[in-house]
């Protein structure tokens, strides 16, 4: 049993230009489960982004979608969560990953930052702290380095929205665990492969 969350943050670009660009896909996320939990989101100068409260499964939880750029994510969530006091283990992000192919979603707990730079700065502004948990939503890799800013500064195809609206939509079914602090529970039921397509159940008697 681990730490219960407090606070979901969706990391990004603001601006229309890049809502549809795979940068944004953290902040997809915490615009649905907003949407699907009645929230509204609010302008707060204060923290440099835009806050809800929601009632998830009976427990308060705090939404934060910054308005900085994705590299500055650090100047948002810093001062939401200091101001709030919020444990550093008490919050969830949710962020693009360049090392898991598009329609992968994983959790993790706490860990190294594998150069996110949204995340450098967001652990920069908690004190050098790497103990906020993740939600990696997988945009894949475009193969070489050079290419990276322009992989994820473009909009998603069609099929890889489907497949990133498919895993964010698996993220929610299991939220609930992770929110309670039941991080070994919630990681098993998102993490186990599913079926291949066109696979077929085994037959009793078999493995």
């Amino acid at each position: 049993m681990g730490d219960p969350l407090g606070l979901i943050i969706g990391i990004g670009n603001p601006g229309a230009r890049y809502a549809r660009t795979r940068h944004n896909v953290g902040i997809w996320f915490v615009e649905k489960l907003a949407g699907e939990s009645g929230g509204v989101f609010k302008e707060e100068k204060k923290f440099n982004g835009r806050v809800c409260t929601i009632d998830f499964h009976g427990r308060e939880l705090k939404l934060l979608i910054p308005t900085t750029y994705m590299n500055a994510s650090g100047k948002s969530v810093g001062s939401l969560v200091n101001f709030y006091k919020i444990p550093h283990q008490k919050i969830l992000i949710a962020h693009d990953e360049l090392d898991l192919a598009t329609g992968i979603i994983r959790f993790k707990q706490g860990g190294g930052l594998a150069g996110h730079k949204g995340l450098r700065d967001i652990s920069r502004c908690l004190g050098g702290s790497q103990e906020f948990n993740r939600l990696r939503i997988g945009v894949g890799h475009p193969g070489v380095k050079e290419a990276v800013t322009g992989h994820v500064l473009g909009i998603v195809t069609p099929d890889d929205k489907a497949m990133v609206d498919k895993c964010i939509d698996n993220a929610l079914v299991v939220l609930p665990l992770a929110v309670e602090g039941e991080w070994q529970q919630a990681m098993n039921q998102l993490h186990k492969p599913l079926p291949s397509p066109g696979s077929k159940p085994p037959k009793d008697g078999e493995p």
